[in-house]
């Protein structure tokens, strides 16, 4: 039985999936402990036995405790953190690139999700840029959505056309079905990448090598040489201007591999 301990925000957790998954090929039978919403996922697609939000009084025969006592929860250098994780556990890098987890039906459905969100306001642009690519599909004919998180009630400030979610196996279900995801560096970012949808996802002051989702995400930024410099950002953030950003975009869109025409068929 292996103690599996990671606290953290939904992105840290999905990052530390990789881990469970190679672990549960060994036949381990594994308990963690961290934030039980999140590691409810892990559980449900069998790659967890037990989740407990601190740690049992049980006989471990192994203990992986990602802190700075033991396994350091960060990188010393810019690599991917899921290459860390692994090399440090001397576990292959056989993983899986999409969560195992079938569709269900929802609003999401052949939808442009919108999530113009994240953990941190630093990691967030102006709303000027998600309103910038709303317009732009919206001309091509594509319905979009907001997503409402725990932590986006402010999205519902300036739009009604939103999806609420507070469940994340629900949601990992649903987001399954959509057409295609926008978002910041978040943990639902994150989600969206890892059950396979086409993602796009903005960079600005965070690091892209390091926290980039398990997945085929497409992540844009500015290649700016004072970044990554999160959560020491500065007033200006030139890494986030919404333009350029917005130019970034369109270039990857219009990718006969990448956007519009691999998109123009439906699901």
């Amino acid at each position: 039985m292996i103690l599996f301990y990671r606290r953290g925000a939904l992105g840290d957790t999905l990052l530390t999936f990789p881990v469970l998954e190679l672990l549960k090929r060994q036949n381990k039978y594994i308990v963690a402990v961290g934030n039980t919403d999140y590691f409810k996922l892990a559980k449900h697609i069998g790659w967890v036995d037990k989740v407990f939000s601190d740690i049992p009084n049980l006989d471990f025969e192994q203990k992986i405790i990602f802190s700075y006592d033991h396994i350091p929860p960060f990188p010393s250098k810019r690599e991917w953190i899921v290459d860390y994780y692994l090399k440090s556990l001397n576990l292959n890098s056989n993983f899986s690139k999409t969560l195992p987890i079938s569709y269900k039906e929802s609003p999401l459905e052949n939808k442009v999700v919108l999530h113009p969100s994240s953990g941190s306001f630093k990691k967030i642009p102006s709303s000027l840029l998600f309103e910038k690519i709303e317009s732009y599909l919206n001309k091509f004919g594509f319905e979009t959505i907001y997503l409402v998180g725990e932590i986006d009630a402010w999205i519902k400030n300036y739009t009604s056309n939103i999806y609420e979610s507070f469940d994340i196996v629900d949601l990992a279900h649903s987001l399954k079905g959509a057409k295609m995801f926008i978002g910041l560096d978040s943990g639902i970012s994150h989600l969206a990448s890892y059950v396979g949808v086409k993602t796009f996802i903005f960079y600005g002051p965070t690091d892209h090598i390091v926290w980039k989702p398990v997945g085929d995400s497409i992540q844009m930024y500015l290649d700016m040489p004072c970044s990554p410099c999160f959560p020491n950002i500065c007033d200006t953030r030139d890494c986030f201007d919404v333009d350029e950003l917005f130019k970034r975009f369109l270039e990857v869109f219009k990718s006969p591999k990448t956007g519009l025409k691999c998109l123009s068929g439906g699901r």
